[in-house]
């Protein structure tokens, strides 16, 4: 087992205080937890995500289309996990209805577009996949397990005012201007072993216990196993909740019997 490094990084959005599992340093606004990708597995990037403000109306490109607009070969696909929500906290995600260019485009520039966006109330257990191309913003009061494409291609439509450059020309290349297909979101109950994901850039399972049932555990190759609750155990050396660990193929996984974690294999 290997256990991954982390990467605390500051954000102003950040919060100040974290699950305990997590050391704060003093005085600071921590924004995201990073573990950082093993060489086994370079195109998969897993992180906390944790927010006391709004974050910044965006958008990704595929792979195609990364590479179109001289970004790389790799776009950004995710998933969100929520694992804590305050009273009130929501999530954007696509639009009320189809949006055109150029009216996402006033929008943008003229702030309205969070009008013209479907805010999704949350709760510990939501969960969504978020497709390349599809507009989205964290809001505030949010604490989320982000599963992702390694990449850093980032179009910001809106950002409040803040001053940090936008992006309207390439977001509104790769941006779909539509509302966001209910398929993808549905809640996880507690203490429930389910495939999260099972597509084309990466595969993602919630195990409960030391019990798999999920086909995703089958995937040969290397695995992340990242705790959520209880211990998890890669050839006897203990994972738990804020770390993130690599199992080779031939590495055994096991876990105590009040374990929650995910499973992450590449696709």
């Amino acid at each position: 087992m290997r256990l991954l490094g982390t990467k605390i990084v500051e954000k102003p959005w950040g919060k100040d205080v974290l699950p305990p599992q997590f050391d704060v340093p003093e005085d600071k606004r921590i924004g995201e937890v990073w573990f950082e990708p093993p060489p086994e597995m370079p195109d998969i990037l897993v992180k906390y995500i944790f927010t006391s403000e709004k974050l910044s109306v965006q958008v990704h490109p595929d792979n195609a289309q990364a590479k179109a607009l001289g970004e790389s070969d790799q776009g950004k696909e995710e998933c969100w996990l929520v694992i804590d929500a305050e009273p009130g906290a929501v999530l954007g995600i696509g639009f009320k209805q189809a949006v055109d260019a150029e009216t996402m485009r006033r929008a943008a520039l003229d702030g309205s577009i969070e009008a013209l966006m479907e805010w999704h109330p949350v709760k510990a257990g939501d969960f969504f996949y978020i497709p390349a191309g599809t507009v989205h913003a964290i809001g505030a009061g949010v604490s989320l397990i982000e599963i992702q494409q390694n990449s850093d291609i980032t179009y910001r439509l809106f950002d409040y005012g803040r001053p940090r450059e936008l992006h309207l020309d390439n977001g509104l290349k790769v941006a779909r201007g539509e509302p966001y297909a209910g398929y993808l979101h549905r809640h996880i109950e507690d203490h429930s072993a389910v495939t999260l994901v099972d597509g084309p850039y990466f595969k993602a399972a919630i195990i409960v216990g030391a019990a798999i049932g999920t086909d995703v555990s089958d995937v040969a190759g290397p695995k992340l196993v990242l705790p959520l609750e209880g211990v998890v155990t890669i050839d006897g050396a203990a994972l738990q909740a804020g770390e993130c660990g690599l199992a080779d193929g031939a590495q055994s996984v096991s876990a105590t019997k009040d374990a929650r974690w995910i499973l992450i294999s590449a696709a």
